[in-house]
């Protein structure tokens, strides 16, 4: 494969300035949706990269290229085609379907249990009151998706804090942030180096959260103590795949939400555009690659005897 080719699996190495650098300076609707599309984006340039370079060296094998009418000799000298590339993409290939599977294993495990557990307890309004004392409050999907709050958690909080509490987990709920979290949690598994880009997309998803529980309640400042209340409560619960109402670096979602919205800059901007540019480099680079092993198997079929290459009818 042509060393442009490999552009997708290099690529990933941006997410940790993509997180670290643009994604804070953007309001943080627009960083939960960029830093997601680029980890899906990303994600499935390299593991497209990682398809066609395992293929590519089957099709030298004789018994795939028999049963695809193809010469592996003319494969063979196509430059698209390399044995040791084909076996270390082969290899990482079945590593990362691993972890994708194994991941995806894990979140439905998750996410029976946690509905079997909060269907034990009643429910008022999508809100299920948890018994006891630990300080615990999260937003799970299924069944139309419901709220979790101990009545620990309860008992913390004033009531306009409560308020603000579960506007905040509303609002993870109405926005369907629970599809953003899984999208880059996959996105991690089939490559590790986007692990920046989770973290990043959790934090941003929060502050998304808390900036929209804020324009309900109509006061910063109470979301901001419900904020710092339910992380001073106790400590924070392991709740899996669901997202916890103390989830990120908290000092960093009060300061936010006691200062006053900071407007988008230029600057901010442009970083954006870039990195959407790059994840579109991604995923045309990995769109040519196919078509190039495309033409290159078209070839090796129109080199057999008797043989009409892909998509042309035999008359």
């Amino acid at each position: 494969m042509d060393a442009d080719h490999l552009i997708p699996l290099l690529l990933p190495v941006v997410a940790w300035p993509l997180a670290r650098f643009v994604a804070p300076r953007l309001p943080p609707r627009a960083a939960g949706w960029l830093l997601t599309v680029s980890s899906v984006v990303l994600a499935a340039g390299s593991t497209v990269t990682l398809l066609l370079l395992a293929f590519a060296g089957l099709s030298l094998v004789p018994a795939v290229a028999e049963a695809g009418h193809w010469s592996p000799d003319t494969l063979r000298n196509f430059d698209d085609v390399s044995i040791p590339a084909s076996i270390a993409g082969g290899v990482l290939l079945v590593v990362v379907g691993a972890r994708l599977v194994r991941t995806g294993v894990r979140y439905l495990r998750w996410a029976r249990r946690m509905s079997r557990e909060l269907d034990d307890h009643g429910r008022d309004g999508g809100v299920v009151v948890l018994p006891g004392e630990e300080p615990v409050a999260f937003a799970a999907p299924g069944r139309g998706g419901r709220i979790a709050v101990s009545t620990g958690m309860l008992a913390a909080l004033a009531p306009a804090e409560r308020r603000a509490l579960l506007a905040h987990e509303r609002a993870h709920l109405v926005l369907r942030h629970h599809r953003f979290l899984i999208a880059v949690t996959l996105s991690s598994a089939l490559n590790p180096l986007l692990r920046p880009l989770g973290a990043a997309t959790g934090f941003a998803l929060e502050r998304w959260a808390d900036e929209t529980a804020a324009e309900r309640i109509g006061d910063r400042a109470v979301v901001a103590r419900a904020v710092a209340k339910a992380a001073l409560a106790g400590r924070r619960p392991h709740t899996g795949f669901a997202l916890p109402a103390a989830g990120g670096p908290v000092p960093r979602r009060v300061s936010a939400l006691m200062a006053a919205p900071a407007p988008t800059t230029p600057a901010a901007i442009l970083a954006g555009v870039v990195a959407l540019g790059l994840i579109t480099l991604s995923a045309q680079t990995a769109l040519d690659g196919a078509a190039d092993l495309h033409d290159g198997i078209e070839l090796a079929q129109a080199s057999v005897p008797d043989r009409a290459p892909i998509g042309v009818r035999e008359p």
